[in-house]
């Protein structure tokens, strides 16, 4: 058996390759839109792709299952209970799928969403004990997937629920603690709340240290489990719609042009967004008003998803080769209308020096003063569940994934101050209320990590 995993940061995303050596053939699980690294291993191993399988209709990311069956012509499945706009093999529960010897067998564990299963992987055909389980977004390291997204049409959070504690509670952990655990996401992931940094564990170890696996009823479980969700970003929905559809299919070399100074010009007055994706401290010592900030050493796609629309077109402004990586993250999620790149940055923002602006960035002890002597908004970006450690005093809690929508609670004549854990999500908000028109506008350096170790070295 070949068995590799591939885990993608920006999106805490795993997916995974499933193949008998011996006769070639070979499964891809969960696939992302970018499926080159799954083509050229193929190649390298001699490995045929017959078959694409999605655990569920994804909300987070658009699947790469349309693309890979172009390249290889591999079937497409889903749990029985989908339907989709393209042809899809519709996996039964209890289903066997020969590759050789190496054999999958589909478990369905509707709760996610109703179409979800998990697979069963079997090194050999009659071995008792599967070598692991692919959880889908079923089961997760520390946690089990959240039942409360509301992509299913026409099915309730707590329907979803009660099939979730069935899932997990039944079938899950009715499985030898031996069997290896391979989830969908890891920590970060918005699909739960209390994901680990592991890879991997085993059906055992979620026995004993997952809070959503120990014995309780069906009514605790859905306390807990829907207990401290953070608010969903919202592409959610349009990556569960699109990965429904017959949708477009990207080329797998596809890259975005350079675009010349009067190139963005002309598309920013027609209405695109320039997406700053240079790092924070760069942002901040000058960017064009306007622009948004999203630096591509953090949850970039996620970020794109939950601040922007992706009915809107977008230049990119980045060297070239970051350019490229964040137009991949950007079609990631389906945000397909990226015109192109700024072909110079320095020289792009040098010729308009009468339209860049600073970014105002604060110590917590500049924070602290200020809100003593000025009638300043302080606002808490973090997710619900981060609260717990604790909050800045007077500050007023509205996530980043709820902020686009919310913006209007605001009042832009006062001056407002974001912070977040550590700075980073912060200066995106800070910089989307610039680009909607506030125009005192401050993040908090190091966010409330550097608030909370300044009054513990203080105390």
């Amino acid at each position: 058996m070949r068995f590799t995993q591939y885990y993608l940061d920006c999106l805490s995303q795993a997916s995974y390759l499933v193949a008998d050596d011996t006769t070639g053939q070979a499964v891809i699980v969960d696939p992302r839109r970018d499926v080159a690294e799954y083509l050229a291993d193929a190649r390298e191993h001699g490995l045929s792709i017959v078959g694409i399988i999605n655990t569920h209709f994804h909300a987070d990311f658009l699947s790469g299952h349309l693309e890979l069956a172009r390249e290889t012509g591999a079937w497409i499945g889903y749990g029985a209970a989908a339907q989709a706009e393209f042809e899809i093999r519709p996996l039964e529960d209890g289903e066997r799928i020969s590759l050789g010897d190496v054999t999958l067998e589909i478990m369905s564990t509707p709760g996610h969403t109703p179409e979800s299963i998990s697979v069963l992987v079997h090194e050999h055909a009659d071995d008792e004990v599967a070598y692991g389980v692919l959880t889908g977004d079923a089961l997760f390291i520390g946690d089990v997937g959240r039942p409360d997204l509301l992509a299913s049409v026409g099915v309730t959070a707590e329907e979803l629920g009660r099939m979730l504690y069935g899932s997990v509670q039944n079938k899950l952990m009715g499985l030898p603690d031996e069997v290896r655990v391979f989830p969908a996401h890891g920590a970060g992931s918005a699909c739960g709340k209390n994901l680990s940094t592991e890879k991997q564990s085993t059906i055992g170890e979620q026995r004993r240290f997952n809070y959503a696996c120990q014995p309780m009823s069906e009514e605790a479980f859905l306390d807990v489990v829907t207990e401290g969700q953070s608010a969903a970003p919202a592409y959610f929905v349009y990556n569960a719609t699109l990965n429904k559809a017959e949708r477009s299919v990207r080329d797998t070399d596809a890259t975005i042009p350079p675009l010349t100074d009067e190139q963005v010009d002309a598309a920013l007055a027609a209405g695109a967004i320039l997406v700053d994706a240079r790092d924070q401290q760069e942002f901040a010592a000058g960017h064009l008003k306007g622009s948004i900030s999203i630096p591509t050493d953090g949850r970039l796609a996620e970020t794109v998803g939950t601040v922007l629309d992706p009915t809107q077109q977008f230049v990119i402004l980045a060297s070239d080769e970051e350019a490229q990586e964040t137009a991949v993250r950007f079609h990631r999620i389906g945000f397909d209308q990226v015109l192109g790149h700024v072909a110079d940055p320095e020289r792009y923002l040098l010729a308009r020096e009468e339209r860049v602006e600073r970014s105002s960035r604060l110590t917590v002890t500049q924070v602290e003063e200020i809100c003593e002597v000025d009638d300043v908004q302080l606002i808490d970006i973090r997710n619900v569940g981060e609260l717990a450690g604790g909050t800045i005093p007077g500050a007023v809690h509205l996530p980043l994934a709820e902020l686009p929508g919310r913006i209007d609670e605001l009042d832009p004549q006062r001056p407002v101050v974001l912070y977040c854990a550590g700075g980073w999500r912060s200066n995106v908000g800070a910089s989307l209320l610039r680009a909607r028109g506030f125009t005192d506008v401050s993040d908090v350096v190091g966010g409330y990590n550097a608030w909370a170790l300044t009054h513990a070295l203080a105390s």
